[in-house]
Parts: C-alpha cells; structure tokens; sequence
C-alpha cells in the first residue's frame, strides 16, 4: 500500500519496488489527500501574499454542494487580478498536483477559480461592488481574513 511522507507542499506517494522491498515514487499517482481546509489555508496564503485585498473567506459547508469554502478578494487592478489568478493557480498546482480550472482571466474584472472544495473570486473593486457576492453568501459566516 503507497505511504505519504513528507510536508504536505513536498509530498511524495511511495510504492515498494518489488526485488529490494525500497520505497519509490509512484509518479503517476497524483496526491490527493488534503483537506478543503488545507486547500483553504493554502489559497488564503496566496492571496494574502500576492497583497489583496479585503480578503473574505465564507464557509458554505451544508449551506452548498458545490464547495465548501468561498474565497472573495479584490486587485487594485486588472493586472493584479490577473496576477493574484495566476499565482494562486500555479501554487496549487504546486502543492496538490492538480490545476484548477480558471474563467475571466483575460479581462481581469473577475476571476473565478475553481480549486474543487475552495472557489476563488478576484474582482476589481468596481466589479466586486456592482455583483455584491458578500451579501448573497455571507448571511452572517463571512470572516474577515487577517
């Protein structure tokens, strides 16, 4: 049975190789067990490192079957946005081995980001104000990040 070693950014599955019975690396097995709150703290990070702002983390477990978490944040512009986007793609990719699927990058007014059990919204402040997203989800479990 494959073993997990290692920090959860530097994991690597293990395999027996049959003559000397020592672990190896089974490349084509992607990592896979993480938690919605490790996605969580992982895109949280991202954002807050790549400076956006009014970072807002909603939790949506049993409230949504789409995902457990919902993260809202603005760019103080188009180039920001598309930044912050990329960024927090290419760090999850990174870190769980797969690629979240991402919309609107080109215009860079609102990025959605599809991380599985954590969606990502980065906005332009006009446009995260004229859509409102807070107000639609929050019904009181918005927090603010730090």
């Amino acid at each position: 049975m494959p073993a997990r070693i290692g920090p959860l950014s530097e994991d690597v599955v293990l395999s027996s190789e049959t003559q000397t019975g020592l672990p190896i690396r089974d490349a084509a097995r992607p990592v896979t067990d993480y938690t919605s709150a490790e996605l969580l703290a992982v895109v949280m990070t991202s954002v807050e490192d790549d400076k956006a702002e009014e970072v807002v983390q909603i939790d949506l477990r049993g409230r949504s079957d789409v995902a457990d978490y919902m993260v809202i944040c603005s760019g103080r512009s188009t180039r920001q946005v598309a930044a912050i986007s990329e960024k927090l793609t290419e760090k999850l990719k990174e870190t769980f081995r797969f690629t979240a699927k991402m919309e609107g990058k080109e215009t860079g007014d609102w990025v959605l980001i599809d991380a599985g059990d954590v969606v990502v919204h980065v906005f332009r402040p006009e446009v995260r104000e004229f859509y409102q997203l807070e107000k639609i989800w929050a019904a009181g479990s918005a927090h603010r990040g730090a």
